[in-house]
C-alpha cells in the first residue's frame, strides 16, 4: 500500500465512522431529531455500525484501521513503525471532517436546539465525558476498554480464514458494540484518540448556538487511555502469542 493510499483510506473510513457514531448520538439527543430518546443501546449499535461502514470502505487502500491506538498496537506487534505517522495523520483528518459532515446533516437541529427553552448539551455528540470525573477512574477505564479492543483484533489476525473471508470487520464491529454495551457507562468508551480529539477541536470551531466548554480539561483522558492501552495490547500480545 502506498502512502497516498494509506492516508486517503483512513480519511474516508474515519470519516465514515465519525459520520455514523456522531451522528447516532445526534439522532439520540438533539430535540426535534426522529430518534429523540432512542437510548444507549441505539448509539452502541451506531457506533458499531460505523465501524463496519468504515473499516469495510477504507479496506482496500489502508487496510482500515481507523484508530491510533490499533495503528499502535499493529505497530508494537510487528516492529514496523514506518508508516505509523501516515495512519495516524489520515485518522485526525477524518475524524474532523466525520464531526463537521455531522454538523451539517443535522444543522437545523443544532438551530432549533439553540431556540428551545431546554437546550441540550452538543459536546457529547461530538466527544466522551464521564459519567462521574474522577481522572484515575476515568482513565483505567479508558485503557481497560481499548484492551478489550485492540487485544482481540490482534488475535482475529492468527485466524487467517478470518481475513480471506472478509469477517474479520464485521465481527470487530460487534466487539465494538459490546464494548459500549459493556464498558461504555462510566466515560462512554472513546477507545480510540483520533474519535474523541478530532471532533473535540470541530466543536470547539464551529458555530454551534449554545454549545458550552469543549471540556479541555478532560480531554487528554481519552487520547492517553486508549494509547497506553493499544500499547499494552501491542506488549500483551507479543508475549502471550
Amino acid at each position: 500500500m502506498s502512502n497516498g493510499d494509506i492516508f486517503l483510506g483512513e480519511v474516508i473510513g474515519t470519516a465514515i465512522l465519525i459520520l455514523f457514531g456522531a451522528g447516532v448520538v445526534a439522532a439520540v439527543v438533539l430535540n426535534y431529531s426522529k430518534a429523540k430518546d432512542a437510548g444507549w443501546v441505539v448509539i452502541a449499535f451506531g457506533w458499531g455500525f460505523g465501524v463496519m461502514a468504515g473499516a469495510y470502505t477504507a479496506a482496500p487502500l489502508s487496510g482500515g484501521q481507523l484508530n491510533p491506538a490499533v495503528t499502535i498496537g499493529i505497530a508494537i506487534d510487528t516492529g514496523n513503525w514506518d508508516k505509523v505517522h501516515i495512519y495516524i495523520a489520515g485518522q485526525m483528518v477524518g475524524a474532523i471532517l466525520g464531526a463537521v459532515l455531522c454538523w451539517l446533516v443535522y444543522f437545523a437541529q443544532f438551530q432549533a436546539n439553540a431556540d428551545d427553552k431546554i437546550a441540550q448539551p452538543t459536546l457529547g455528540i461530538f466527544s466522551t465525558a464521564p459519567a462521574i470525573r474522577n481522572v484515575v477512574a476515568n482513565l483505567i477505564t479508558e485503557i481497560i476498554a481499548t484492551v478489550a479492543l485492540v487485544l482481540p483484533i490482534l488475535a482475529f489476525g492468527l485466524t487467517k480464514g478470518l481475513g480471506v473471508s472478509g469477517t474479520a470487520i464485521l465481527i470487530v464491529s460487534f466487539l465494538v458494540v459490546g464494548i459500549g454495551l459493556s464498558l461504555g457507562g462510566p466515560t462512554g468508551y472513546a477507545i480510540n484518540p483520533a474519535r474523541d480529539l478530532g471532533p473535540r477541536i470541530v466543536h470547539a470551531l464551529l458555530p454551534i448556538p449554545n454549545k458550552g466548554t469543549s471540556d479541555w480539561s478532560y480531554a487528554w483522558i481519552p487520547v492517553a487511555g486508549p494509547l497506553i492501552g493499544g500499547a499494552l495490547s501491542g506488549v500483551i500480545f507479543n508475549a502471550a502469542f
